[in-house]
Formats: C-alpha cells, sequence, structure tokens
C-alpha cells in the first residue's frame, strides 16, 4: 500500500479521490474531471477558503469555487489588484498605488506617477495587465519569516506594509511574486495570470477605476454609475485621515500602541456629531422640509442616527416625530412573493404607499389621522395612534426603501429632505489592501444579533447573501437620490469591535459551511490592536451595537 496516497472528497460532485501527499488543489481538481464555467477560482478546503495551489498532505474535503461565490470573487478581484500594481509598476518604476474604495461598479485606484493622470496612462496600463495575463506568468505563493519580508518591503519603500507587519505580531508572513514583482495581500490569489479573464480600466476623476465581473454575471463587467457622491463622501473622509496621518491600520496600531486612543475616540466621536449637527441645521435652513427620509444597508447604524438627528433637530427648536414604515405593511395574504413562492418582506409593494402617501399629504395639512399599527404575529393592519402635526413638528422616517422615490411620489420634493447613512470604511489594511464596507456592516450585525437577538454567528452568515441581495435591489439603486450621505463607521470601530466579536465567531463549529466566512473575519480582526468599550461615550452610534447606550431602542 502506497502510504503516500490518501482521500479527499470533493463536495462538487460527491466524489472520492485519492491522491498523492503534495499534489495541489488544481491538480486534483484535473483530475476529479468536471467543469465550471467561471471557475475554479479558489476552493474551501475543511471549510477554510484557499487558494488552488495549496499542496494537500492529509485527507479532507474540497469544494471548488467559481465566480459565482464571493469568496472566490474576492480571490480574483485580489489578483487583479496585484497585475494592476505591478503593470503601473513595470511602467512607472517610481509611482505608487493605492487600491482606495469601491465605487461605480468597480473600485478607485489613486496612481501617483509624478504628474496627473491621463487616458493615455489609463490605456497604457491595461494594456499592460492585458500582456501579463497573455503571458500566463505563475503567481508564486511564498512564506517566510516575517521579519524578512519587512526587510524587502521596506527596500520597496512600501511603508503602509511595513507598518502593518509590524504590528500583527506574525512569526510567519505570506507574500506573492510575478516575475520579480513581490506584494502581499490578505487572503489567496490565483494560480496563474491567464485565469483573469475579464476586466477594464479608465480613467476616473484624478485616478483609475478598475472595473471587475458582475457577481450575479461574471461573464460581464459591472456597468459604469454615476456615483459622486460615494466618491466625494469616500474622498473626504480618506482626506480626514491623511491629516491626521492615519491612512491605515498600521498607522492606528501605532497610535493605540503610544497611548493615543482616548483622544482619537474623542475626537472622531466630536466629528461625527458635527455632522449630524450639520444636517440638522441643513433641515432648519431649509424651512420647508416636512419629513426626513433615512435610509441606508443593513446595520449601518440608522436608528441611532436618526435618535441623535432628533436631538439636534430639537436644539434647533424643531420637534420631530418618528413614524415606523414597518407599520405600512399590507396584509400578509397581500404581500408580493420572491422567485421561491415565499413572502418577500423586502419588497416595496410589501408597503402600502397609497395610505403612506395620503397619511403624509393629510399631517402636512394639519389634519388628524389614524396610523396604522402592522401586527407581525397575525400578519393584520390594525388601528394604530392618532397623530396631527403642529407647525414646529416633522417626521422622521427610516427604511430600507426611504429613498425610493416611489415610496413618497406624491410628496412634493421640497418637502422632504433624504439621508443615506452607511457604514462607509476608509481606512486600508495597506496601500494595496482595502477593507469592504460589507465587513464592517456584517461584523456590526453580528455582534448585535448574538447580544441582543440571540442569534448565533453561524445563522447571521448565513442570512448575509439574502441581505445583501436585498440591499443591491431595493437599498444601492437609490443612494444617489439622497441630499446628505452621512457616514456611521468610525475609524477606531474594528478594534472595539473585535472584543466581542471574536468571542461569537469562535462558537461557529468547523464542520459548517459557515465556517469559512467566520475563520476569514477572525484573521481580519487579528491585524487590530484591541481597544476596550468603556473609552465610548453612551451616545456613540457603536453602543446600538456593543450595548450601552443612553438611547432606548
Amino acid at each position: 500500500m502506497n502510504t503516500n496516497m490518501f482521500q479527499i472528497c470533493c463536495k462538487n460532485n460527491n466524489k472520492i479521490l485519492n491522491i498523492n501527499a503534495g499534489t495541489t488543489l488544481y491538480e486534483a481538481f484535473k483530475m476529479l474531471n468536471f467543469d465550471m464555467e467561471y471557475g475554479p477560482i479558489s476552493a474551501r478546503m475543511n471549510n477554510k477558503s484557499v487558494g488552488l495551489d495549496i499542496p494537500v498532505f492529509r485527507p479532507c474535503t474540497v469544494e471548488y469555487l467559481d465566480m459565482h461565490n464571493g469568496s472566490a470573487r474576492r480571490t480574483y478581484i485580489r489578483t487583479l489588484f496585484c497585475v494592476l500594481c505591478k503593470a503601473v509598476n513595470d511602467l512607472y518604476p517610481n509611482s505608487k498605488v493605492k487600491i482606495s474604495f469601491p465605487v461605480s461598479n468597480g473600485y478607485y485606484c489613486e496612481v501617483n506617477i509624478g504628474r496627473e493622470i491621463t487616458d493615455e496612462d489609463a490605456a497604457k496600463i491595461l494594456k499592460r495587465m492585458q500582456e501579463i495575463k497573455e503571458a500566463a506568468i505563475p503567481v508564486v505563493h511564498h512564506e517566510i519569516l516575517t521579519s524578512e519580508l519587512i526587510k524587502m518591503f521596506e527596500e520597496k519603500g512600501e511603508m503602509s506594509k511595513v507598518k502593518l507587519l509590524k504590528t500583527t505580531g506574525q512569526l510567519y508572513s505570506v507574500y506573492y511574486d510575478i516575475d520579480g514583482y513581490i506584494d502581499d495581500f490578505y487572503g489567496s490569489l490565483l494560480e496563474n495570470t491567464s485565469q483573469l479573464y475579464l476586466f477594464n480600466v479608465v480613467r476616473y476623476y484624478e485616478g483609475l477605476l478598475l472595473q471587475v465581473p458582475m457577481q450575479n454575471d461574471p461573464s460581464k463587467l459591472g456597468p459604469m454609475i454615476h456615483q459622486d457622491k460615494m466618491f466625494n463622501m469616500f474622498k473626504l473622509y480618506h482626506t480626514r485621515q491623511e491629516r491626521v496621518h492615519i491612512d491605515t491600520v498600521g498607522d492606528f496600531n501605532e497610535v493605540v500602541d503610544k497611548g493615543g486612543i482616548t483622544q482619537l475616540v474623542n475626537v472622531s466621536e466630536a466629528l461625527q456629531e458635527r455632522e449630524i449637527s450639520n444636517i440638522a441645521e441643513e433641515i432648519e435652513r431649509r424651512g420647508d422640509v416636512r419629513v426626513v427620509l433615512i435610509s441606508g444597508p443593513s446595520s449601518s447604524g440608522k436608528t441611532t442616527t436618526s435618535k441623535r438627528l432628533s436631538v439636534q433637530l430639537m436644539a434647533s427648536g424643531i420637534n420631530p416625530i418618528t413614524i415606523s414604515l414597518d407599520d405600512y405593511f399590507v396584509d400578509r395574504e397581500h404581500t408580493p412573493r420572491d422567485e421561491n413562492g415565499e413572502y418577500d418582506y423586502e419588497h416595496l409593494h410589501a408597503l402600502n404607499i397609497p395610505l403612506l402617501n395620503q397619511h403624509l399629504k393629510d399631517l402636512f395639512e394639519g389634519k388628524e389621522v389614524q396610523l396604522p399599527k402592522y401586527n407581525f404575529q397575525t400578519g393584520k393592519s390594525v388601528n394604530g395612534r392618532k397623530l396631527q402635526l403642529k407647525p414646529s413638528q416633522i417626521l422622521i422616517m427610516e427604511g430600507i426603501h426611504a429613498l425610493n422615490p416611489e415610496l413618497t411620489a406624491q410628496i412634493p420634493d421640497n418637502k422632504k429632505f433624504k439621508i443615506y447613512a452607511s457604514a462607509l470604511t476608509s481606512i486600508l489594511l495597506d496601500d494595496h489592501n482595502y477593507i469592504p464596507t460589507t465587513d464592517n456592516r456584517l461584523l456590526r450585525r453580528i455582534v448585535r444579533d448574538y447580544k441582543y437577538r440571540g442569534t448565533s454567528a453561524k445563522d447571521t452568515i448565513s442570512r448575509w447573501p439574502s441581505v445583501r441581495a436585498g440591499e443591491d435591489k431595493w437599498i444601492f439603486p437609490f443612494q444617489e437620490e439622497a441630499d446628505v450621505m452621512f457616514n456611521t463607521a468610525m475609524i477606531y470601530e474594528f478594534s472595539v469591535l473585535r472584543q466581542q466579536a471574536v468571542t461569537v465567531l469562535e462558537q461557529v463549529p468547523q464542520n459548517c459551511e459557515e465556517y469559512s466566512e467566520a475563520y476569514r473575519l477572525l484573521k481580519f480582526l487579528r491585524n487590530f490592536r484591541s481597544i476596550p468599550s468603556r473609552d465610548l461615550p453612551p451616545t456613540s452610534l457603536l453602543r446600538e451595537f456593543l450595548g450601552g447606550s443612553s438611547f432606548k431602542y
């Protein structure tokens, strides 16, 4: 018997394969003899996300992932980042690239080549990336002592990477090599540049937009859409961070190590409160606003935003009254159904839009209305409280459809003030590793659901894809409708979330699919110094998720 052979179980086709020790996952895939139209890109081995270049030395379960999978798609995009950085380095040897943030179905990249980027530069960079792809260059994975990798990046002048590596405390670290160009990414890359089948680069504002395949249709690039407000919000926060010299997690960890966290928390909270105050002043200045509409994706802190805004409005002599959009649900039997025949409570027409508009018009005319109250147990709408607006009062309504023009189509625009609230994470791991805003919100939701709803991290992670699908359909298309965008993310929040999130994530068992995401998030959080939540004021927006808020929810 060959003691160097063992079995792997492929979850894609339920086949058992005998392989030699040291066989890579990609080599095993070819032996399994099945096709994936947009893959394989990466794999889950024993429910941990890994690259296909990983050699196998013991029995395991393997699931191969294609571009429809979020984890695999991240692998593809990280490889694009690496090839973009190599292409810029090849063309402009003393340049600097910063992968800044997602926008317009792509990623905005700042490129410093000593002058303004032109359309010709973008075309040259794209051409060089295509040449790298066509050359089918192996993407070589290395693992060395972190101290050695630090020296390598110091020689390259990549100080954002040096700072982070010095503060992670890891003995060994991974880097990748593409034909002599070295870089590190916090997650796997493709095996070969030839696997990059679709991408584009165009000039965008002062930098570049890297366009990537859509997750729901990997055969197409995401269309460019105008997101001027979103872009300007991200740019504003990056500029603010650069002014205080905290652009990356390495910068942040240095501040914590030097004892500066209390001041950083206080300044961050003060800046956010000033923004809320400015919004209240704008509403007062407009004069004719009668309803404030607040929308944003899950775990954005919309509820605390509305409560803090109410306080600031009262300080301006305006008395806000909150109305719940949930009370305008139609009776359950009239609720639209999704593609699986289930009631779709996230659908716009799950709400009684004609009744809502009639009530708003009556209230603005000084009439008394009988508000509805939705009974979630019976699925029926019943009579709620009566309400009549005084001249000094305005309504505040928050919900996923608040910015959808159809929701309040019968209300004149001058009577509406629309706010888009979201955790627009602006701190970077390093110049080539941005932090997805969805990770920010998912960690908030994991902590909140466990603390207040008794929901495990496994269940929250399991439901997250359907939550995200609802956001893509009902929230993100209307974000540019907002009069104001409000960033609820705090520069220090991952360090505070870490304390509670790690405990909850560690409870996800390895024998379930959700372990892969829990493991990834645990690895991600280890990049941050942990700080106690006691440093946060009771009015902090993060208290909505961590507990200890002075607001009632």
